[in-house]
């Protein structure tokens, strides 16, 4: 924990994020937790959550023995969580500890939100709080996933998936694609952002796009698509069009379209509205009321096409949206 942390009494009102070490968990995924739940963020102007360890033994061995972590809180700690993050290990055939699956059950069964990163998902269900519910995990064991836990409606090919009080991400990295969606459902796009931007992360990549992409690196410098997407970026609010981006980057919309598909997972024409809707979201947090000019500043037309977007995508409309993180002036 570093002096960033937050501290073990929580404040009033925040919310409580508990992460569940086990033997031989993952350290990337951990890190991933406590770099989004675990660091103060001043330029917030709150405090966004209590982020606190807990472990079955006072001594527990990471991953490969890496290190050795100590000093943490015992599974007591779970019992007051809004949100628990479970274990997961290199080796999800290796069942769970009996205390670990039922401080889960228990977590579950009085309503508090569960996250499984990459195989923390085999954890969850183990504890069989997934049956009958969606979930993903690394494309790499979706096959073991399914024979061990054919209840469960596992998405194979996606980051991660909210299933409103359970949510998992597919790999190491996708764990911090979860973290910052769970920013944003708690806290809006604007904290998101800032967030993200402490993380130099992408600040959206939803959680449809696949996990596994046939190109990930581009083969020179000239196919990369970040010079036409900060370009388009600037260009929200203007009717930009996928034949536009192809002009912009010389290519062919096909091309294009192969290239999005390599290196994004999605579409161009999906990875544009992503990126409006976002930009919608800011523009109602800072204050601006009139949905009309929220829809034509962000590029998405009308106001009837932008309450249909954010319902589809947040689950509320514009106007609940607004009174759950608005604020400011416009």
């Amino acid at each position: 924990m570093t002096k960033e942390s937050s501290h073990h009494a929580r404040p009033a009102g925040v919310h409580r994020v508990v992460v569940i070490v086990d033997e031989n968990s993952n350290p990337f995924e951990l890190g991933c937790a406590t770099e989004v739940f675990g660091l103060r963020r001043p330029e917030t102007g709150r405090d966004l959550y209590d982020f606190r360890l807990c472990a079955p033994e006072a001594r527990t061995l990471m991953r490969d023995g890496f290190f050795t972590l100590t000093g943490v809180e015992g599974l007591a700690a779970a019992e007051d969580a809004d949100t628990l993050i479970v274990p997961n290990r290199p080796d999800p055939q290796v069942p769970r500890r009996r205390e670990v699956l039922d401080a889960i059950r228990r977590a579950h069964a009085r309503g508090a939100r569960l996250i499984g990163f990459c195989s923390g998902a085999f954890t969850l269900a183990e504890a069989g709080v997934l049956d009958g519910r969606r979930a993903t995990a690394h494309w790499q064991w979706a096959d073991s996933f399914r024979a061990r836990f054919p209840a469960v409606r596992l998405e194979t090919d996606v980051l991660f998936v909210d299933d409103g009080d359970i949510l998992t991400a597919a790999g190491s990295a996708a764990a911090l694609d979860l973290g910052l969606h769970v920013v944003r459902r708690d806290h809006g796009a604007e904290v998101a952002n800032t967030v993200s931007r402490r993380l130099v992360f992408a600040a959206h990549r939803d959680g449809g796009q696949r996990q596994f992409v046939e190109r990930p690196m581009p083969d020179t410098p000239d196919e990369s698509l970040a010079p036409v997407l900060a370009w388009a970026q600037e260009r929200l609010d203007t009717p930009l069009t996928v034949p536009d981006l192809a002009r912009r980057a010389a290519v062919s919309p096909a091309t294009l379209h192969r290239r999005f598909r390599a290196q994004l997972g999605c579409t161009p024409l999906a990875w544009l509205t992503g990126e409006r809707l976002a930009l919608a979201c800011r523009l109602i947090e800072r204050g601006e009321n009139r949905m009309e000019a929220v829809a034509r500043h962000s590029g998405l037309g009308t106001a009837a096409n932008l309450r249909a977007l954010m319902r589809r995508t947040t689950g509320i409309t514009p106007t609940a949206y607004r009174r759950r993180f608005g604020r400011g002036t416009p």
